[in-house]
């Protein structure tokens, strides 16, 4: 299971991050781009999301059926994800096929085309996908806590954007963000699997290098906000709700700290919360607890799908949970049951490439880490209850609590006042 990581640069600068399994037998390799949703202006909100789908439509050497004829004979997959401060693009095949990987992936980033019909044809997709968010609550609710969260902010721009700005987005709006963004110093390199150094460079150098002249973009931190509640009304009667935080940032010290105190509330069916606002009493159908990353913020959230009468006791019961922790501390033995629920999602995530291409995307353009699995569990085991106590009073603070619940309800739950929610 034990990767070896191991980092380089091209001879342009561009960073490359590989982590080597000698036992695989597959190879992926994914270029970062350091550029999202955060980091659009009025009028290209989306545009990020939009650039990463129309990529993939043409470039100069094979269009979108030939590319998707190759990647897929050589055993692999090709994809790519948007998020609020990056972009990226990853191909995964089997070893023996590896060089297909790297070709697919350095084309698209290197050398798409982005005319007119591609681009059009991929914002009927986009637009598509955005109509599909707005029907399953499920996902819809984590944008919009977000957006609420961080409210004016660039932070608070959801990843796919504004539908009516996607609809008027054009290939020239696409083309210049790609050759603003999609430059040296904003690219990284990341390998995993069966895959080494040496030859990770020689191609990321080869494809990439040549895209100099670019800068950073420039950002800053959110300011704390206050608490908020917030209703969106939509056509399910089975509302989502979104109780959270606002936390830290990828950086902070305290972040293993902060990932202990949401698995001790909210992760696995032994949770605090599961037990409580679940299995004691029925309020719920789901309920969970998440940490958002960013690079200088992030929030920690739990989420719940319930009916709209079962709705205010949930959030009460969910609020009377924190308070319990924060006034009677851990039960014996219970960071040490959730460091090991946490520890045994990591080890298993981590049996699949596409995961450490990820993580090593994640945190390298983030906060610029390198750090390996066992680092990472290190970390976890070192928590200590003084050190998860002192977070949550850090971070679970009533005047700093935001609601926001999706669905359909009456007044009552529309005009909640969030006051009734203390600790």
């Amino acid at each position: 299971m034990s990767g070896r990581i191991a980092t380089s640069s091209t001879p342009g600068g561009i960073p490359v991050v590989v982590e080597r399994m000698p036992d695989s037998r597959s190879a992926g390799f994914m270029i970062g781009v350091a550029t999202g949703s955060r980091d659009e202006v009025p009028g290209i909100f989306g545009l990020s999301h939009l650039l990463e789908h129309t990529v993939f439509r043409e470039t100069s050497k094979k269009d979108s059926f030939q590319m998707a004829k190759e990647m897929e004979g050589a055993g692999g997959e090709l994809n790519a994800f948007t998020g609020r401060e990056m972009t990226a693009f990853y191909g995964i095949t089997i070893s023996e096929t590896a060089s297909t990987a790297m070709e697919m992936v350095g084309d698209i980033v290197a050398d798409p085309l982005i005319n007119e019909k591609d681009t059009e044809l991929e914002k009927k997709i986009v637009l598509q996908e955005l109509s599909m968010i707005e029907s399953e609550p499920e996902s819809r609710i984590h944008d919009l806590f977000e957006t609420q969260l961080w409210r004016g902010h660039p932070l608070c721009q959801d990843e796919g954007g504004d539908m009516k700005t996607v609809e008027s987005l054009t290939a020239e709006d696409l083309r210049a963000y790609y050759e603003e963004k999609y430059r040296v110093p904003n690219l990284a390199v990341y390998a995993a699997g069966d895959v080494d150094l040496e030859t990770t460079v020689e191609w990321a150098a080869g494809a990439l290098d040549s895209r100099t002249g670019g800068k950073r973009n420039e950002r800053s931190p959110p300011p704390m906000p206050e608490a908020s509640y917030k209703y969106v009304e939509s056509k399910t009667d089975h509302l989502q709700v979104a109780m959270g935080f606002p936390s830290y940032g990828a950086s902070h010290p305290d972040r293993s700290a902060l990932t202990m105190l949401s698995a001790v509330l909210g992760s696995g069916t032994s949770s605090r919360l599961f037990q409580s606002v679940r299995e004691r009493k029925a309020l719920v159908y789901s309920v969970y607890t998440t940490v958002s990353q960013e690079s200088d913020a992030s929030s920690m959230v739990a989420y719940m799908s319930c009916t709209e009468k079962n709705a205010e006791e949930a959030m009460e019961t969910t609020s009377a949970e924190i308070g319990k922790l924060l006034s009677e501390g851990l039960e014996d033995g219970e960071l040490e049951r959730a460091k090991r629920l946490v520890k045994g999602a990591n080890v298993r995530a981590m049996e699949s490439t596409e995961h450490r291409l990820y993580r090593l995307c994640v945190n390298n353009l983030l906060n610029g880490s390198t750090e390996c699995l066992e680092e990472h569990l290190d970390k976890i085991d070192a928590v200590t209850e003084d050190d998860l106590m002192r977070v949550a009073e850090d971070i679970l603070k009533a005047d700093r609590l935001n609601v926001t619940v999706l669905g359909k309800a009456g007044r009552s739950v529309k005009k909640k006042d969030i006051s009734d929610l203390g600790f």
